[in-house]
């Protein structure tokens, strides 16, 4: 039994000796890399497209308007007014200018001389708005008619210098005159008794719109002495 596997093995080992029975194994290496080959087929059609926005500028005027009254107060002049840069009337301290505007905001404008006021309202449908100009006309306006005033007086023996200002509030300009005079009394030389006495004079100055202008006037006394000097005044005043 032995013999009988012994034998298959030794004819085995024959084979391998004689190297005719075993072929030889070839080393073969697989290139696993592949390149993709892509194949792209672009669209013949391409629309751009533009972001576009409609910007239509709508003014849009409701057609419906309000009541605006226009008023100076108790300031004794007559002032012109504009809205919105027209001319649309004129308003005095007895005699409120009432108008219709259409709805939205407006300048108001009320000019005394070259010193104009001016106020933004909103004007709504049916509903009364009034601007009062008496508060800023008093304050930054001060006169409403052509006037003069004593600013300062200056006594000196036998003579009284005297500052008159000139006030023009009016549109127009104009040739202004006033009255100035001051009484007084004094010792005379000769008698040695006080007496009284009054010097006055005419001032006149052009003035133009909106405008003040200092005028000096010296007036001249009896001649004396240990004069006493009243507070000077102004008799009166004419413009044209």
């Amino acid at each position: 039994m032995r013999s009988i596997i012994l034998i298959p093995f030794m004819i085995m080992v024959g084979c391998i000796l004689t190297s005719g029975c075993v072929g030889q194994i070839k080393n073969t290496t697989v290139n696993n890399t592949v390149t993709p080959t892509i194949t792209f087929t672009s669209f013949s059609n391409v629309t751009n497209i533009t972001n576009t926005t409609n910007t239509t500028n709508t003014s849009v005027t409701s057609g419906l308007k309000g009541p605006l009254r226009i008023s100076i107060g108790s300031w004794g002049a007559d002032l012109p007014v504009s809205i919105d840069n027209t001319s649309v009337g004129i308003v005095s301290h007895d005699k409120p200018l009432d108008l219709k505007l259409e709805e939205g905001n407006h300048t108001v404008k009320v000019c005394a001389g070259t010193i104009c006021l001016e106020e933004v309202v909103s004007i709504q449908f049916a509903k009364l708005r009034v601007v009062d100009f008496e508060e800023r006309l008093l304050r930054d306006v001060v006169y409403p008619n052509p006037t003069a005033r004593i600013v300062g007086s200056y006594p000196a023996g036998d003579q009284i210098t005297i500052t008159v200002e000139f006030i023009n509030p009016s549109p127009k300009d104009l040739s202004m005159s006033a009255e100035v005079r001051c009484s007084y009394t004094y010792i005379e030389s000769r008698s040695n008794n006080r007496v009284g006495s009054v010097a006055q004079r005419i001032v006149n100055a052009n003035v133009k719109s909106g405008n003040r202008v200092m005028q000096t006037v010296d007036l001249n006394l009896a001649s004396g002495y240990s004069y006493v000097y009243s507070i000077p005044e102004i008799s009166g005043i004419t413009s044209r």
